[in-house]
């Protein structure tokens, strides 16, 4: 099970990331772009999963696009789901009690590239 904790580090161990609170929730920013962020379930969450609305801490990420996006649910082992919310953006929402310790290092990373600037996404990948 991942912890807050450990996306913390794997989010703070990337270039020019930041950890800031906003309404009492966590959130990982790379040069002021938000990346990754706690996202507990509103109510309007809750009545559109209905019984399949998860239990526990709740992970948002930005994908690259929409199909990376749809790539994911589809290929998901229970760990990431969406709402009507997030319909038509590039967001992710991933369980944090059932994903590995390698694809929650994989989601952050993922989500850092798509929105860090190019010249610091160049550094990193040629690193």
């Amino acid at each position: 099970m991942a912890t807050w904790e450990e996306v913390a580090r794997l989010a703070l161990a990337l270039p020019a990331t930041s950890e800031r609170e906003s309404r009492g929730m966590r959130q990982w920013r790379v040069k002021d772009k938000l990346f990754v962020w706690e996202r507990p379930l509103r109510r309007s969450d809750l009545e559109a999963l209905g019984d399949q609305a998860p239990d526990g801490p709740i992970l948002g990420a930005r994908v690259e696009h929409l199909v990376a996006k749809d790539a994911l649910l589809a290929n998901d082992q229970g760990a990431f789901f969406t709402t009507p919310h997030f319909d038509g953006y590039p967001a992710i929402l991933v369980q944090l009690e059932k994903i590995s310790a390698e694809d929650l290092r994989e989601v952050i990373v993922e989500a850092w590239l798509a929105r860090a600037p190019k010249r610091l996404v160049d550094d990193f990948l040629s690193a």
